[in-house]
């Protein structure tokens, strides 16, 4: 993922240090420095309250677009709206859950609790399923209504 050279130009166009976004997630400064570097992978709870402070999209911050943010963008995440774009999607592309979780090498079961929204989605899966399928990160969070195709 290429999240990280986003969340340092934005920190560092608001003139902010490291510490000052520690706070704002309300986490130790060394961790968030991990984000940065992606040493660890931001999770979407953190990386959703920096689009939100920031005023980007998640397909900006993922580098899928240049276009800073969506109209009528929310700022919660709803895993149950999430799981059923995610299926809807998956259904409409006709990709099994078994084929989408090898293609994410991920555990099917981990999917289909994406699926029945009992679990938000992790960054990397998110990030996986937008860039090989061109398709927006905020529509499949649910924080767009705007089905958009990311050519």
């Amino acid at each position: 993922m290429i999240y990280n050279k986003k969340l340092i130009e934005l920190r560092e166009n608001s003139n902010l240090k490291q510490y000052e976004i520690a706070n704002i997630l309300n986490i130790y400064k060394g961790l968030y420095n991990q984000y940065e570097t992606e040493y660890e992978i931001i999770p979407i709870k953190h990386l959703n309250t920096l689009c939100n402070y920031f005023n980007v999209s998640f397909d900006y911050i993922f580098g899928f677009t240049n276009k800073k943010n969506y109209k009528n963008s929310i700022d919660e995440i709803d895993k149950t709206k999430s799981g059923n774009r995610i299926k809807e999607f998956r259904k409409e592309n006709k990709i099994t859950q078994e084929k989408l979780a090898n293609e994410l090498n991920m555990a099917r079961s981990a999917l289909a609790n994406y699926e029945r929204g009992r679990n938000v989605i992790a960054t990397p899966f998110l990030y996986s399923i937008s860039s090989i399928y061109l398709i927006s990160a905020d529509y499949l969070l649910g924080k767009i209504d705007e089905k958009i195709n990311l050519n």
